[in-house]
């Protein structure tokens, strides 16, 4: 299966590994290049410039297909070095970097001196075009279904796709609900060039979170997760647990005068505590709606390859027989 995003990338499979904190080690990033994908490690993740160097050298270990670094420029309270990860992805020899958040355009320099692709995560057709205009490679279209910050504007990956693919010159993924090879199909026929999934790399073996996150996820229905964040506008899809309702109860009683602080020790400090510890109930956690369609934890080998094998047969059966 060839599109713009496997030769773009130089990759075997059209799908990407989407960046996760906490989630996204050299375990998993290795696993899913090893697959025929794109892994991602998740840079914020390691606490220092040094130890993302070390994690990636640890990848290089792990596998000798193309692999990636997500870098997320989100307002945070102590705002990260920025340009130390830069470097330590250009010396690591990282040739693809998947940026989230705020525009990447004042350290797009660096990156495409040092030749690397990078590919802007975006939740709307207008920020896909900035990404474009700036010097993007490519762009991950993040639909409403998405686990994570999806955004304002409320727009699910039915429409947003075809939007995108009326707009753009630049290849695109879909990302947000992807888990399955009719999604993957589904994704091309909208216009994409391949897909980016995040909570169904979660369920994989080789994924490095406790198995209670994993047990969560392959037990969670479509409905099972919620918004929060929306009166703050730094909206997030996490998964329904007490300390997410607390949240919402508190959401609810502050209306308009809701700030960040009094919901701190919910949303802050919690990835260690559920993603290493596997305390669920610790405090909200990203999950895509997406989950309802996750059954099982197979190895990233076996699910991408059979994914992509199932695409293929869709596409050659059940459509050719259409016609």
């Amino acid at each position: 299966m060839q599109t713009r995003i496997t030769e773009l990338l130089g990759i075997k499979h059209p799908v990407i590994q989407g960046g996760m904190h906490y989630v996204g080690f050299a375990e998993l990033a290795a696993a899913v290049s090893n697959a025929g994908g794109l892994g991602i490690i998740t840079g914020l993740t390691q606490k220092t410039p040094a130890d993302l160097a070390n994690e990636i050298a640890r990848c290089h270990d792990m596998t000798d297909k193309p692999f990636g670094v997500n870098l997320t420029f989100l307002p945070t309270f102590a705002a990260p070095p920025y340009p130390e990860y830069i470097e330590a992805i250009i010396k690591g020899g990282i040739k693809i970097v998947e940026t989230a958040g705020r525009s990447p355009e004042a350290y797009l320099p660096a990156l495409k001196d040092a030749g690397i692709k990078v590919i802007h995560k975006c939740t709307s057709v207008r920020h896909s075009l900035k990404a474009e205009k700036i010097g993007c490679d490519a762009v991950s279209v993040d639909g409403f279904e998405c686990g994570g910050h999806p955004g304002e504007d409320d727009i699910p990956n039915m429409i947003l796709l075809p939007r995108a693919a009326e707009e753009l010159t630049i290849p695109f993924v879909a990302s947000g609900g992807i888990g399955n090879a009719q999604q993957l199909v589904a994704a091309l026929a909208l216009g994409a060039d391949g897909i980016n999934m995040g909570t169904r790399f979660i369920a994989t073996t080789e994924a490095p979170v406790h198995q209670n996150v994993k047990d969560s996820i392959v037990a969670a229905s479509e409905l099972d997760t919620t918004l929060i964040m929306r009166g703050l506008r730094n909206t997030e899809r996490v998964i329904k647990n007490t300390a997410v309702e607390k949240i919402v109860e508190i959401e609810r009683e502050k209306g308009a005068d809701l700030a960040i602080d009094d919901i701190m020790d919910l949303v802050a400090g919690v990835y260690p505590k559920v993603m290493t510890d596997g305390d669920m109930e610790s405090g909200a956690w990203s999950c895509g709606m997406v989950a309802g369609l996750i059954h099982d934890v197979p190895s990233c080998h076996d699910l991408v390859n059979n994914m992509v094998a199932d695409a293929e047969e869709i596409i050659r059966g059940r459509l050719a027989s259409v016609l």
